[in-house]
């Protein structure tokens, strides 16, 4: 079994926690945070051991993998001592607030040949994966644009802050939500590599922005627009969703389905003209534990078994992770021109 360790017992670092602790291939041994109220009540209901320095718990757990939930400001920090003691690393996102820094432990974990993901759980998503399939099956034809949105209730009054809309914690709508929109997109369409008339809207937050607009500009030449908002309070929970647009059709996809509109039938992939609607249930393989979505457990299968086989190519990287701090970067850049 894999032995593996958490640090920070945050709502993910919990999540985490529940389905690691539920893995048949995993032995979670050992977890830390800077709470001691946490960390006693896991010494009192649990056998794992506990540690409020992950330094400590690092060097003394005999670990084989760390999962970092940590605050953002963090990750850097934690993700490089995890690497220099040959663990392989899940980093929560957005992986770091330096482009730079993403970079620097991207092609540090390379050089180790250490299994490294970070947590964009939209690319485990089965309604995505089927984007990424029908695109790659050319249904669409030559595309020539994209709308990429994500919207929540984060934030929704003057006083309703926490450590994410803090600037030199979570980085705002930008980090925690935007970060989310940006990598679908690099999933699904390319690498993102130009932006252009971005605006960061500050609505209720005085430090972050609550909103982000911008467009963006893929290194395949395909442009869309990003549309970004965490004070939406018409939405129960953090909703994502992507449009594609091309020359045969359109496809409109979130977490829940997948809606493609063909001009003409696709006999090959069964689609026939007008539309077709594909929903989550037919598209996801079940998994041994659910908790809050197929997603999170299929995420961390996905990097247990990239770690137990290490030929299986991972599917959120440090490296793909860094692209999107990068574009992040362009779209600060950017909003201050």
């Amino acid at each position: 079994m894999i032995r593996a360790g958490i640090v920070g017992l945050g709502k993910m670092g919990l999540s985490h926690c529940a389905i690691l602790g539920a893995n048949p291939r995993v032995n979670l041994v050992a977890v830390c945070d800077t709470s001691t109220l946490v960390i006693d009540g896991f010494t009192k209901h649990t056998s794992v051991a506990c540690f409020t320095d992950y330094k400590k718990m690092i060097d003394t757990s005999d670990l084989q993998c760390v999962v970092i939930a940590s605050p953002t400001k963090y990750h850097s920090e934690m993700v490089h001592y995890a690497l220099d003691n040959n663990l392989h690393v899940f980093c929560e996102k957005p992986f770091s607030l330096k482009p730079s820094e993403g970079r620097i432990l991207a092609e540090k974990a390379e050089s180790l040949g250490l299994v490294n993901q970070v947590g964009y759980h939209n690319r485990f998503l089965g309604t995505f994966q089927e984007v990424q399939r029908l695109l790659k099956e050319n249904v669409l034809g030559e595309l020539y644009h994209f709308l990429g949105e994500s919207y929540g209730p984060v934030v929704l009054r003057e006083k309703g802050s926490t450590w994410r809309s803090e600037k030199g914690q979570g980085g705002g709508c930008l980090y925690d939500y935007a970060s989310h929109t940006i990598d679908l997109v690099h999933f699904l369409c390319g690498r993102g590599v130009k932006v252009g008339g971005t605006k960061l809207k500050s609505i209720y937050s005085k430090q972050v922005e609550d909103a982000v607009y911008s467009t963006l500009e893929l290194e395949n030449g395909l442009s869309g627009q990003l549309s970004v908002n965490w004070s939406d309070e018409t939405h129960r929970k953090m909703n994502t969703q992507v449009t594609i647009l091309g020359k045969k059709g359109k496809i409109i996809a979130d977490a829940t389905e997948v809606k493609i509109y063909l001009k003409e039938a696709n006999e090959k992939q069964k689609l026939r003209k007008g539309w077709t609607v594909k929903y989550l249930t037919d598209l996801t393989d079940p998994v041994d534990f659910y908790l809050r979505g197929e997603e999170y457990s299929s995420q961390i299968d996905h990097f247990v078994k990239c770690i137990e086989d290490r030929s299986i190519q991972n599917k959120s990287t440090f490296r793909t992770a860094s692209f999107t701090d990068e574009v992040i970067g362009l779209l600060i850049s950017d909003s201050t021109v």
